[in-house]
């Protein structure tokens, strides 16, 4: 396992999953890095960084991703992030997951990676798909479940053509999906989402086309943040999808 929180005011990465341990290097080095991306004023998800700027969020790190025992050991600390945050309507939440390589791959390997990952999470699963989103990834109502928690996944790596999706280190960010469900009964969704533009257009001249309004397209096809083909089929299959 490998489950790091911050702590505030000592401003300083921490080990949870052994306490008094100090974090390995390599884990602070990509640490920091994330954190000065979602930290700058150019970075575009304002909810993203409030969870950050908060400490309102755990960072995992492991060897390989896609690889089979980091995806076995991503699936211990999902369930204790699941654990340590409890659904609040008042409180953003992030579980971020680094992978040390493989580094320096294009979009369609990482997309390819990231669908092996959530695949291997969901084989290792024993919870129910969590019932207020689709399982089918072709419905525009799907979101990925784990653990009984349905997660909009952000897919961040150092070939990626979105500046503020570019990390050195390839980069999985589990956001619970009943967040963003919140804030559209809260009507404060799209404003949201305008300042994301507004702010993604400023910094790179127009927002990411791969990020559609919600319901016009399944947020399968935006987890990895590129622009899918017209005939792009998610690599993904659900037992006993429902």
């Amino acid at each position: 396992m490998s489950y790091h929180g911050w702590q505030s005011g000592k401003e300083r990465l921490v080990r949870l999953d052994q306490p008094g341990l100090l974090p390995d290097a390599s884990v602070v080095l990509a640490h920091d890095g994330f954190r000065a991306v979602a930290l700058s004023q150019g970075f575009a998800c304002v909810a993203g960084a409030a969870a950050v700027r908060a400490g309102h969020y755990r960072f995992c790190s492991y060897p390989l991703l896609g690889d089979p025992s980091s995806v076995a050991e991503l699936a211990q600390d999902l369930r204790t992030f699941i654990t340590d945050f409890p659904l609040s309507p008042d409180r953003f939440a992030s579980c971020v997951v680094s992978f040390q390589e493989p580094t320096g791959i294009g979009p369609v390997e990482f997309e390819k990676l990231l669908w092996q990952t959530l695949q291997g999470l969901h084989d290792l699963d024993e919870m129910p798909w969590d019932p207020t989103v689709s399982s089918d990834p072709d419905e525009n109502s799907f979101s990925f479940s784990f653990h009984g928690r349905s997660f909009f996944v952000v897919g961040m790596h150092s070939g990626s053509q979105r500046w503020t999706r570019r990390l050195a280190w390839p980069t999985l960010i589990f956001n619970a999906h009943a967040q963003f469900e919140e804030l559209r009964h809260a009507e404060r969704f799209v404003s949201m989402q305008r300042t994301i533009r507004r702010r993604d257009e400023r910094l790179q001249g127009n927002f990411n086309p791969a990020l559609q309004d919600y319901g016009n397209q399944s947020e399968a096809k935006q987890y990895g943040g590129r622009v899918v083909e017209p005939d792009w089929q998610c690599p993904f299959h659900v037992r006993n999808a429902t």
